[in-house]
């Protein structure tokens, strides 16, 4: 499973991807004003910060199928290879991706709210369809089951097209899609940092820490006794 970060704060991102195996950056317009920086600069820093061939998604604003492809046009011109155009889905958005994808654009569906939704954006070409867990959660639905459902409905149709799951709350969401098999997701940092984080993972490395400190000394590490040889 693909791991992404969901955010345009560079600072967020710098530091997750210190530590994580991630395989690139999504955002959206709510993303880019959250980060509170004019759009395009912020996006150019983050395209130079993240590794060269990584994914950055970037959404388009047009109302109509020409004029979403003129700006994924732009967007590909400002922000080169491996950036993912996405697009909601409605029905110049799937106009858009088929015209698009037809011309070898990565092209991300988002906005997915129902798997029939996911389901034509693939068959538009759609190389992600990015369905929203938690807002479906927060709408009466089962956000984790829409996500699987999706997933069986492009396999079984042999979509060229992934599952990004995206909007989270908490880990047990990304676990569960995770063992599921899902393609991949995206979530902010919080939510990333949570994933590796456990109190009694915490307790028991204080534990191992005193136990060979109480051998060799506060403080020290295998590295100090080998300065004593």
């Amino acid at each position: 499973m693909d791991l992404l970060i969901d955010s345009a704060n560079l600072e967020g991102i710098k530091k997750i991807y210190d530590i994580f195996p991630v395989e690139g950056v999504t955002t959206n317009p709510s993303i880019l004003k959250a980060a509170g920086k004019e759009p395009l600069s912020q996006l150019k820093k983050i395209r130079a910060f993240i590794p060269h061939g990584a994914q950055l998604h970037v959404q388009t604003i047009s109302k109509t199928a020409e004029n979403i492809i003129k700006e994924a046009e732009f967007i590909l011109g400002e922000l080169g290879d491996n950036t993912y155009i996405k697009i909601p889905v409605f029905d110049q958005g799937i106009k858009a991706m088929k015209i698009l994808s037809s011309r070898g654009v990565n092209t991300t569906a988002t906005a997915i709210y129902t798997p029939m939704q996911g389901f034509i954006a693939g068959k538009a070409g759609a190389k992600y369809v990015a369905p929203y867990v938690n807002r479906l959660d927060n709408i009466g639905f089962d956000g984790v089951e829409v996500a699987k459902n999706i997933h069986d409905m492009l396999e079984r149709h042999h979509l060229n097209t992934k599952v990004l799951a995206a909007s989270f709350k908490n880990t047990q969401q990304v676990l569960t899609l995770c063992e599921y098999g899902i393609g991949s997701i995206t979530a902010a940092p919080d939510v990333l940092e949570q994933l590796i984080n456990h109190q009694i993972t915490s307790i028991a490395i204080d534990d191992f820490n005193k136990d060979f400190a109480s051998l060799v000394g506060e403080g020290k590490t295998m590295l100090d006794l080998g300065k004593t040889k």
